[in-house]
């Protein structure tokens, strides 16, 4: 039981995001939710008739999906890693690697193309935060060191560029390219997570600073 009660962002996370989805197609007004939710860089120096502040913008955009295959499949993964690494560090640390993501995300995609009118939407980079710390805590296959890059960091890495990889597949798959794939931001989700991964950890366990 245990288990469960230290879960309940995660699964709280998926439940919202499935049902934000749901609302958007039931009515038909996913386009009109994708642009008014999603995360645009423009945004910040050309307002318009937007409903979210613009700050806000890269915790709404994780509810906006591009179809049921892309949502299924960010949910699937992020209640699977979600789960464990949550019974870890708590729910605490679960919302804030969760909401450093969606930011982290936010701004590698703003980097990217600072002018863009494209909305960026899915929880991908919010997830690649979550994915960047388990595999750092729970990856299990033995990789080599890459120069000054630790081990453990580069299986992380690796996990990233599957994760990319798999965006993107699903992306042409489906035909949802109107968006494209944000790969700065799955980068910037990813490297929010993997700078708070120890910083979570010591919170939790208290472990000590080196």
């Amino acid at each position: 039981m245990t288990g469960v009660r230290t879960t309940r962002a995660t699964n709280t996370i998926a439940v919202i995001t499935c049902l934000a989805w749901a609302v958007a197609a039931l009515t038909g007004r996913s386009e009109w939710v994708a642009y008014q939710l999603g995360f645009i860089p423009v945004r910040a120096i050309a307002q318009g008739p937007f409903l979210i502040p613009y700050g806000l913008t890269p915790l709404t955009a994780t509810l906006a999906h591009g179809g049921l295959i892309h949502l299924a499949f960010n949910m699937l993964l992020f209640v699977y890693c979600g789960r464990i690494l949550e019974a870890t560090l708590g729910w605490p640390a679960m919302l804030i690697l969760y909401g450093a993501g969606a930011y982290g995300a936010a701004v590698g995609q703003y980097f990217a193309g600072p002018s863009s009118a494209i909305p960026m939407i899915g929880a991908s980079g919010a997830i690649s935060a979550v994915l960047a710390v388990y595999a750092l805590l729970f990856g299990r296959n033995e990789v080599k060191r890459i120069g000054p890059i630790p081990s453990h960091w580069v299986r992380a890495l690796w996990l990233a560029a599957a994760w990319m990889g798999m965006q993107a597949l699903i992306a042409v798959a489906t035909l949802k390219t109107d968006f494209g794939v944000a790969t700065a931001a799955h980068v910037g989700g990813f490297l929010a997570g993997l700078i708070l991964a120890r910083p979570l950890l010591s919170w939790r366990y208290g472990l000590p600073k080196s």
